[in-house]
């Protein structure tokens, strides 16, 4: 049998062996493109609505490559997407868009060839894309990223004073605010009728869109019960003479870091309070927090670790790196002054001996850390943890309506104490 098979060997000549080479490397390399075009797969398909801009997500196995362009008359925006066959995820996109998008009016998708999904956004008005990629983080896989901002965007000071309530004047000024030093009169004119300091707050419902932040045992989000409860820390201000405020979020929508703090910025907001629910790995953490910016490290190991959770927030929300925007951030949050901390240590002062009357406290002082949306360098702001939601009972008063509006309370007794003993004389505008 050896003497037989030795000279079949042998008559195997060269080009045979290349031609077999070939065949196989061929054979090999389709395996894998296939292999490749099956794996990537789409995940996820999620659309995230808001005022300020509408975010569509593709999460995949794989990283997706895009082209994307505009086109008028009327307005679309068309997106062509590689590596990825029709498939009923992307269908389920149609279904997802809403008649209430502020943007889009509906979503066509279809195979323009093989391997390549083109995706037409049917437009309300006209926008300013951007399309980019996020790494896996977190809980998410791959992501390929559209968000479309208004080419026109709203100016947020004209906003603002829409919501504005015509002031009073025929009150006293000692009456302006309860339990605070009456306003500042800046009429000089005895004809004039006197203008009345409007104080802006801006609160900052943490986390939200892409970003849920802590999810509790009870699967609650952290995202929505601080939205809540901003809200009825909002309702309660408006309730105030001389008083507004301004939501950096007012829906289930992704706002990076600094963003949040230019949102404050740009309404010239005179006290910035960023609303969260703690959570920790032992369900046994408990009890509220209220922190201010540190300059010189965090006062506590704790606060440290919490302040690295919260500023990953961009990773998890999803940021363009790539946008303009982060080099403006990079400045603007590296302009924090020692003024801005002395003031928001007196307010978060304030406000923990508020909030510790209807809540165990998890320290008995305001403490510090690096909490990068605090880096407003002139509008003295402050971080409320409201609660573990990761304590089974704290998530349970999280979600309650009644804990929600005593917190809220609280929080505007606290805004008040600070305002009457330190009142914000040099910033807002006079209405």
């Amino acid at each position: 049998m050896s003497g037989k098979t030795a000279p079949q060997s042998e008559s195997v000549t060269p080009v045979s062996r290349r031609i077999a080479l070939k065949a196989g490397a061929t054979l090999l390399l389709s395996l894998v493109t296939a292999g490749a075009a099956r794996a990537t797969q789409i995940a996820a398909v999620r659309v995230w609505p808001a005022a300020d801009y509408t975010r569509v997500t593709l999460e995949t196995d794989h990283r997706l490559k895009a082209t994307h362009f505009l086109v008028k008359d009327p307005n679309r925006l068309v997106v062509e997407v590689e590596g990825v066959e029709l498939d009923a995820k992307l269908k389920s996109l149609l279904a997802k868009v809403q008649p209430t998008d502020p943007y889009i009016a509906q979503v066509r998708v279809g195979q323009n060839r093989p391997g390549v999904v083109r995706l037409v956004f049917d437009l309300k008005e006209e926008i300013q894309p951007q399309v980019f990629t996020l790494d896996p983080v977190g809980e998410y896989r791959h992501r390929l990223v559209f968000d479309l901002y208004p080419a026109n965007p709203v100016d947020p000071i004209a906003e603002l004073l829409k919501k504005d309530r015509p002031p009073t004047t025929t009150q006293a000024p000692s009456a302006a605010m309860p339990n605070q030093p009456a306003a500042p009169e800046a009429a000089t004119d005895p004809a004039t009728l006197p203008m009345t300091r409007m104080v802006t707050i801006a609160l900052d419902p943490g986390h939200g869109g892409e970003d849920p932040g802590a999810v509790g045992r009870g699967g609650n989000y952290e995202k929505h019960v601080v939205l809540a409860i901003a809200k009825r820390l909002k309702a309660k201000i408006e309730q105030q003479p001389n008083m507004r405020v301004m939501l950096t979020r007012d829906g289930d929508y992704f706002v990076p870091l600094h963003v949040r703090v230019q949102k404050a910025r740009k309404v010239q907001a005179d006290l910035f309070v960023s609303i969260h629910a703690d959570a920790f790995i032992e369900p046994t953490a408990r009890g509220s927090s209220v922190f201010a910016l540190s300059e010189k490290g965090a006062s506590s190991t704790a606060a440290r670790w919490l302040a690295n959770k919260e500023n990953s927030a961009d990773l998890i929300g999803g940021i363009n790196i790539r946008s303009k925007n982060q080099q403006l951030a990079s400045v603007l949050l590296d302009l924090s002054t020692t003024a801005q901390i002395n003031d928001s240590l007196k307010l978060a002062k304030h406000v923990l001996g508020e909030i510790g009357t209807i809540n165990k406290l998890h320290k008995p002082q305001v403490e510090q850390a690096g909490f990068a949306v605090l880096k407003a360098p002139d509008i003295p702001s402050i971080l409320v943890e409201t609660a573990f939601i990761s304590n089974p009972e704290e998530e349970a008063k999280l979600t309650d309506d009644h804990y929600q509006d005593q917190m809220a309370e609280a929080l505007m007794r606290g805004i008040r104490k600070y305002l009457q003993k330190h009142p914000t004389l040099n910033r807002g505008r006079m209405t």
